[in-house]
């Protein structure tokens, strides 16, 4: 494939037709024209329909512009990298974070990372919907236990367990004789959650509960704001109530076994990698000193929201 004919084909696709990737390059309209149509030439198939108003890529030139745009950007990211000093870290980086992970922690970790690299222009959103990277424009995602997704890489950078929490002014029930059903208690649940019981370790005792829904939120803060109120009881991760447990804002009614909650930093899986994306997953996993577990090229796990 001529590299050279794939680029002025993505310059067309990305400006949505030959006048505007044209008006927008300064490279000649017919030059564009005939380039694209060389590299059509030497696939076989058509990529552009021609002759309507508005550009409309075939569904071969859609996947094949899809595939190819990122990594002819880094190709010529790698490129200035190399002309400007061999490894320099620089250029705009945009990350996405889950809310509670912005408000906790992201603040202190980008102005860090702003000392350490000031060439880097950090541009973070906080929210915790799901983002596609090639589609939403992200260089590195934060999410919670993602699930496996073979198009990510990346590390692990915090464990947390998980705690069931309340308020003091919730009366904690008693537990049920053996053979009898659990004590139901008011529950704050994640959206879309709503599990039928709760097992803990209290100590050295096993204690179990069921959880009654009252309220259902999307982010862990309105949540813990809601169990903080007295609304009822959640499960938490430790490090999200580890403060309102010291000050006895809240109270612990026991830790899960097994539950254990996963913080990744990730990118897209190419064998490309900036050298602002990795200056940035380093220092992120620097600030902890543990896990730092890598994704074994993270074909092993994909990655469906926080």
């Amino acid at each position: 494939m001529d590299l050279s004919a794939l680029s002025y084909f993505n310059l067309v696709a990305l400006h949505g037709g030959f006048g505007r990737a044209s008006r927008a390059t300064g490279q000649p309209k017919a030059t564009l024209s005939r380039r694209v149509r060389d590299l059509e030439e030497s696939l076989g198939v058509r990529l552009i329909e021609r002759g309507s108003q508005t550009l409309r890529l075939t569904d071969e030139g859609a996947m094949l512009h899809a595939r190819t745009e990122g990594l002819l950007g880094e190709i010529a990211e790698a490129g200035n990298d190399v002309a400007a000093g061999l490894g320099r870290v620089r250029g705009r980086l945009r990350v996405n974070v889950p809310l509670f992970f912005a408000h906790a922690a992201l603040g202190r970790i980008a102005a860090g990372f702003a000392r350490a690299y000031p060439d880097v222009q950090l541009d973070v959103t906080a929210d915790d919907r799901f983002v596609d990277l090639a589609e939403d424009g992200y260089d590195v995602v934060v999410r919670v236990n993602p699930k496996p997704d073979e198009t990510l890489v990346g590390r692990c950078f915090l464990r947390a367990g998980i705690t069931l929490v309340a308020s003091p002014s919730l009366p904690r029930p008693g537990q049920a004789a053996r053979g009898k059903p659990a004590p139901p208690v008011p529950a704050v649940l994640r959206t879309g959650n709503d599990p039928s019981s709760w097992t803990v370790i209290d100590g050295k005792r096993e204690m179990s509960y069921r959880p009654h829904g009252v309220m259902w939120f999307s982010t862990p803060l309105l949540i813990r704001e809601a169990v903080r109120e007295g609304a009822g009881v959640a499960m938490m991760a430790r490090s999200i109530v580890d403060e309102d447990l010291a000050s006895g804002r809240l109270v612990a009614w026991g830790e899960m076994r097994d539950g254990q909650v996963e913080a990744w930093v990730l990118h897209a899986s190419r064998r490309l990698v900036s050298p602002k994306v990795s200056a940035f997953v380093n220092y992120l996993c620097d600030t902890y000193p543990t896990p730092q577990t890598p994704m074994p090229t993270v074909a092993t796990r994909r990655t469906r929201g926080h």
